[in-house]
């Protein structure tokens, strides 16, 4: 488990190296403990009395779109939620919020700035809120400074512990961070790739145990041609006929313990499929996770929509754009 030194530098803002030795492809999170049981049970200090969906989720307002999936998961689209009851529900429950960020090498270059920009203007606005940025040098780290309730912590990576899958270094990263101090500093943590840019607030409308992102494109095309991993072999294998939504790995939340066991049932079957010689992309692996374990609520495209794509008539807002990004390595 990697080691954190911190230094104060400035209001809002800590920086943090990691010392972390040349990894195996997978550890443990933490060894020999389940994620469950290593979390902290203070992950669940603010639940409270949890407000009914009827209360504030106006599903009717939207026939045009899925609003409502088999196991009565909410989606949310612009229009279906009630801002004023979910606030006045939220604000008195002293929340605090984490949006875990990995940007190395020209991602950072790209798009941090930009990313940062906007989630400081959109992310959660009026609550507390704690951003997690990963770089692989400080210098990368641009000139921003958090606004009013938010604080930054900034992570750097040693270059020697780079290998060559961008996402097992970021999501296991990220399972160490919430091992370690996350669980114990925020009710709901989300994770969002760099090149995702704010155009309009998120808000407590996205909160719950475990959600989800519709994927941008294969929202509006056939469960058939979903792609799945297919092969039998593989860890992330779903047979065809089955399947209900294809997830977005870009943009993923809910409580750390439920994010936390979605990156150890990733790394196992990481080593699951390397054992059997096979290689399956993180998003293959998110997808039969959610497959298993269904998310509690599912974000529209709206949240994340591709600019490559003019958005069709369902989309009526964007409120994420997902910029097209370069292989991430120099």
């Amino acid at each position: 488990m990697p080691e954190a030194s911190s230094l104060r530098c400035g209001e809002g803002v800590e920086l943090r190296e990691l010392h972390t030795a040349p990894p195996q492809l997978i550890r443990s999170l933490p060894e020999g403990v389940p994620a469950a049981a290593a979390l902290d049970p203070r992950g669940d200090r603010n639940q409270g009395e949890e407000l009914q969906l009827s209360e504030w989720f106006r599903p009717r307002r939207r026939p045009d779109v899925i609003t409502t999936t088999d196991w009565l998961a909410p989606v949310i689209w612009e229009g279906t939620f009630n801002r004023r009851v979910l606030g006045k529900h939220y604000r008195n429950r002293n929340l605090t919020m984490g949006l875990a960020v990995f940007a190395i090498s020209r991602i950072a270059d790209q798009y941090l700035e930009r990313f940062l920009e906007s989630a400081k203007k959109h992310f959660m606005t009026g609550y507390r809120v704690v951003f997690y940025i990963t770089v692989d040098d400080l210098d990368k780290m641009p000139d921003v400074d958090p606004g009013p309730l938010q604080t930054f912590q900034v992570f750097t990576l040693q270059e020697e512990i780079w290998w060559q899958d961008f996402d097992l270094l970021r999501m296991r990263n990220l399972g160490e961070h919430i091992v370690q101090h996350i669980q114990g500093e925020v009710d709901f943590l989300f994770s969002m790739a760099t090149n995702q840019i704010f155009q309009s607030d998120v808000g407590v409308e996205t909160l719950g145990a475990s959600v989800a992102q519709l994927h941008a494109w294969w929202y509006f095309k056939s469960t058939k041609d979903f792609p799945y991993e297919r092969r039998r072999r593989s860890a992330a294998y779903i047979p065809y006929g089955k399947g209900d939504f294809y997830y977005d790995s870009a943009f993923v939340g809910g409580t750390p313990q439920q994010v936390l066991n979605l990156i150890e049932e990733y790394l196992k079957g990481v080593l699951q499929d390397k054992q059997n010689g096979l290689n399956s992309s993180y998003e293959n692996h998110l997808n039969k996770y959610f497959f298993l374990n269904k998310p509690t609520k599912l974000l529209s495209p709206e949240y994340n929509w591709d600019v490559t794509f003019y958005p069709p008539p369902q989309v009526q807002f964007v409120k994420v754009a997902q910029h097209p990004k370069r292989r991430p390595w120099p």
